[in-house]
């Protein structure tokens, strides 16, 4: 499995009904108000790839199956 950006977790998190916390300097605090799942995203530039052991945490931390972050 590759490490993708933040903008694309950000777009897959939101289709799978998290909202936009809080944030607090470079992380953003995503929460599914619906199962009460809080996930937090480090945010060091957009377009910079995730490191692959912070991406597969918060797959991890999501409950998302990892089919959808391809």
């Amino acid at each position: 499995m590759r490490s993708i950006n933040a903008r694309k977790i950000i777009k897959i998190l939101e289709t799978n009904g998290f909202i936009l916390s809080r944030q607090k300097g470079s992380h953003m605090i995503w929460k599914n108000p619906a199962s009460g799942i809080i996930v937090p995203l480090p945010l060091h530039g957009k377009s910079k790839p995730i490191p692959i052991g912070t991406f597969l945490a918060i797959v991890k931390q999501s409950k998302i199956p990892k089919e959808k972050f391809k």
